[in-house]
């Protein structure tokens, strides 16, 4: 089933998210029901809170930028209770988009190389490294499951200058070809 792609200012997305266990409930069909909407949207990854869920679980397959970097060819996976334990190296600066702000590409800074410890959809432990574009992905989603997005890494400065594209996505004046909440309609709906 496809779901709503919660919009920037629902106050979910600012959550930090919480571990879960095999027993949460209906995580089979959430994880099955996330992939269905990532592509839906075209994405190449989608967090819980995204889908309004503040839980630790993300899902990200980067096959789509595999004709420029190869090792993302076969990168198809899902990520619970997923923690950082060290990121390294010399900070490089790429564009990033997101689902959450539908029309909008920023330049983002981030380290190149990430260590992380999560669990697959059957509950297995992974204790793995990545780098470049893998490393990027997967900070980008996991910064979802700690109240993140990505126009909180940009200078209060830019931040300044996009509070209108902001407060138009949170509002929905913005073109979406996908399922979306937004939470300025919500808001303008209970006025009345």
């Amino acid at each position: 089933m496809i779901l709503p792609i919660i919009a920037y200012g629902h106050p979910t997305l600012k959550k930090v998210a919480v571990d879960i266990d095999q027993d949460y409930p209906g995580l089979e069909q959430l994880i099955q029901d996330m992939w269905e909407t990532m592509y839906e949207a075209s994405g190449v990854g989608l967090a819980a809170p995204q889908v309004n869920k503040s839980i630790r679980l993300f899902v990200i397959d980067a096959s789509p930028y595999g004709e420029d970097h190869p090792e993302t060819k076969t990168f198809k996976k899902v990520f619970i209770n997923a923690h950082i334990i060290e990121e390294n190296g010399e900070e490089w600066t790429m564009g990033e988009g997101c689902l959450s702000l539908p029309g909008m590409n920023e330049e983002v800074t981030r380290k190149p190389e990430l260590e992380i410890e999560y669990l697959d959809e059957h509950f297995n432990v992974h204790h793995e490294k990545y780098d470049g574009i893998l490393a990027r992905i997967i900070q980008h989603e996991y910064d979802h499951i700690d109240g993140i997005l990505y126009v909180d890494r940009l200078t209060p400065f830019k931040r300044m200058l996009l509070k209108g594209k902001l407060r138009d996505i949170s509002e929905g004046k913005v073109e979406v070809d996908y399922k979306m909440t937004f939470p300025g309609l919500l808001k303008n709906k209970r006025k009345k």
